[in-house]
């Protein structure tokens, strides 16, 4: 699971994240909120909605050249299967970004007109999403020039993208890469490429609800598979060495087998030969003593993520996206975090949960902050602020996790500059000022609480199935809501200021009630068009907790709608009210998980989560049209370049920018273009 930066929105106060969900899960970045500003030149580019940033590696080059290579192997190896997220988004992607890119690069007529450079801004979009639909939307992006104009050009540059390929990018045909409507097809109406395009929602449920699993320890099935109709029958194509996505694939495990030569320990090269057997077999017992192998491997300065892991992007919640990040420890900020993974048991016992739902035993949680090095797939552009992993529930629960918070990527974020947006959207001024003050750190703690304890916590009931098949569509946002919850409940705790985390548990709890609120009420409604309804995960979760919340407090006037010169604000009246009401809420949604009462988790996200007051939302997105800074941010990664001897040996690196947004992507497409 992953807390996902959705865009550094000041008035949100928070860094809304993906758990690796949302890889969730933002960072404030409001000009007015106190940040420390270095002299790095973070931004790279803006187009559309969409900020494009660049981050740097300290402490890369205080690192061994045996782990600086180990650092590079990874990476590479990450890179290689950037392709595989791209076919995994949909079936025409890779068709259409090559075409594209061919046009990009070849065209030499006139490109002085808006067609040209709305086709350019298109081109960005698609590569910042990694397909042409939008990276957190779903909605299918559209472009800014006619048919008729792409077709001139493809003929100019004799390029072919012809039929479904070329028509889909006009048309209306498959317009969400993850339609989770409650009347729609789920399967059948998502362009996602989990499936074939005849497969349907009850073909996926009585295959799938056919394969009998180990109750105590389920592997989890389908999570490196498409699942396809060949002659009328239901058949499995394995993501594999010689299986689908091969060609990539190899050039992965020949990487990690580099890696795995120059690991720092036996316990670390022994992980990595798991991996390389994953993804020589596609076994998913080969994954499950990988994860295993994985969480319980925690010396050494060096960590990754690789592999189908996140299942947000499938409407069912099987298969897995093509993720890699790669880490460098950051030892300070990890001493000063490890007081919550180490107090996991605490915070479990003294949680409102319900008895029987609360684990006797929180294992093995531990929490660094990282450097990030390189990400790739469905870490980038787009990237966690915060992993925690593995997902599978009883490896968690008998074996541990891990929960890393990515230190210079939040940095990146809090020094690209700021949009003004807190003084619109906060409901006073001293409310702006606990943002300014305390704003940034609630946001890092809220994600560690979100992380750390919140995902590891609870359990449950025996006898009911896992999330995902009970909760079926709702698991994601019931999963990502519960963390949120947990944390919000401990972000007014004064064991924080006993742990040493804040200085004053009283104020930073306040500035993360009104960060969550205004955010979840008010300030997530930019992201969407007018008339739109919530569909991603955790915009819909943030959307139920607030809202449900406010409702449960409306007689006691709790949270207080205020409307004042035609603006509409929330203002939090009684924090001690509202902390108890998470609480409350928390029960439940932990009761929803444990107990797996569908029914319940429906109600809860479709009537407070999913419909937006179009009247609000006109108002809102009115008020934002001043500001001018996009919504979406993501990052370039920086280049690792080998030094070599005369004899090919490499005797160190440099760490290099990128020229461009563009440079990077056409780069990439030229080196670990390894899918047609």
């Amino acid at each position: 699971m992953k807390y996902k930066f959705l865009a550094a929105l000041a008035f949100t106060g928070f860094l809304f994240t993906s758990c690796d969900e949302d890889k969730n899960k933002t960072m404030a970045e409001d000009a007015d909120t106190a940040l420390v500003v270095d002299e790095f030149d973070y931004q790279v580019a803006q187009f559309a909605d969409i900020k494009v940033l660049r981050y740097q590696i300290p402490g890369f080059e205080d690192l061994t050249l045996k782990e600086q290579k180990l650092v590079y192997y990874l990476t590479q190896a990450g890179m290689e299967g950037r392709d595989i997220m791209w076919a995994q988004n949909y079936r025409h992607n890779l068709a259409i970004r090559h075409a594209l890119e061919n046009v990009y690069t070849t065209y030499a007529g006139d490109k002085s007109g808006d067609d040209w450079s709305n086709f350019e801004t298109y081109l960005k979009r698609v590569w910042f999403s990694n397909g042409i639909h939008h990276h957190y939307s779903n909605a299918k992006l559209k472009p800014g020039f006619s048919k008729e104009y792409l077709t001139m050009l493809l003929k100019e540059t004799v390029t072919t993208l012809e039929g479904e390929a070329l028509d889909v990018i006009f048309n209306d045909k498959d317009a969400k890469k993850v339609n989770l409507s409650k009347d729609a097809d789920i399967v059948k109406e998502s362009a996602i490429n989990f499936y074939g395009p005849d497969v349907t929602t009850a073909d996926v449920e009585k295959y799938y609800d056919a394969i009998k699993v180990d109750s105590k320890e389920p592997i989890e099935i389908g999570l490196n598979t498409r699942l396809v109709k060949i002659d009328g029958k239901l058949v499995e194509e394995v993501y594999k060495s010689g299986g689908l996505y091969g060609e990539a694939i190899d050039k992965i495990i020949m990487w990690l087998e580099k890696a795995q030569g120059v690991a720092e320990n036996e316990k670390q090269g022994v992980t990595l030969g798991l991996l390389i057997d994953y993804y020589k077999s596609g076994s998913l017992d080969t994954w499950d003593d990988y994860c295993i192998s994985w969480a319980t491997s925690t010396e050494g300065n060096i960590d990754w993520i690789n592999g189908f892991i996140e299942v947000y992007n499938d409407p069912k919640g099987y298969k897995g996206s093509y993720e890699t990040v790669v880490q460098i420890k950051d030892f300070d900020m990890s001493k000063k975090m490890a007081a919550l993974s180490k107090d996991a048991q605490w915070f479990e016992d003294n949680s409102p949960l319900m008895a029987e739902h609360k684990k006797k035993e929180v294992k093995g949680v531990s929490y660094k902050t990282v450097i990030v090095a390189g990400e790739a797939g469905d870490a980038s552009p787009s990237t966690p602020i915060g992993v925690n992993l593995p997902n599978n529930n009883w490896i968690r629960q008998t074996h541990g996790s891990k929960s890393v918070s990515l230190g210079n990527i939040i940095n990146a974020y809090s020094n690209a500059g700021g949009s003004g947006r807190l003084a619109e959207f906060a409901h006073d001024e001293e409310e702006i000022v606990l943002e300014k003050e305390y704003g940034g750190l609630a946001d890092k703690l809220h994600t560690a609480l979100h992380e750390v304890v919140g995902h590891a916590s609870g359990q449950i009931n025996e006898g009911v199935g896992t999330p995902k098949e009970t909760l079926k569509r709702y698991k994601s946002t019931i999963e990502e809501g519960r963390a949120d919850l947990f944390g919000l409940y401990y972000l007014m705790d004064p064991k924080l200021q006993e742990l040493g985390l804040v200085e004053d548990w009283k104020k930073t709890g306040t500035a993360a009630y009104d960060g969550y609120i205004r955010n979840g009420m008010i300030g997530q409604l930019v992201r969407l068009e007018l008339g739109d309804d919530v569909e991603e995960a955790h915009m819909v979760n943030r959307q139920w907790v607030s809202a449900w919340s406010y409702e449960r407090g409306l007689e006691e006037g709790v949270i207080e709608k205020v409307t004042r010169d035609g603006k509409t604000y929330y203002d939090i009246k009684d924090y001690v009210k509202l902390r108890a009401i998470f609480g409350e809420l928390l029960k439940e949604t932990q009761r929803i998980t444990s107990e797996g009462d569908y029914e319940a988790g429906k109600n809860l996200v479709e009537d407070y989560g999913v419909k937006v007051d179009q009247k609000l939302h006109k108002e809102v997105l009115d008020r934002n049209s001043k500001f001018k800074s996009p919504p979406y941010s993501g990052f370039v990664n920086p280049m690792l370049v080998p030094k070599m001897d005369a004899d090919r040996n490499i005797t160190g690196f440099n760490v290099e920018q990128p020229k461009s947004f563009e440079s990077q992507m056409l780069d990439y497409a030229k080196n670990y273009g390894n899918l047609k």
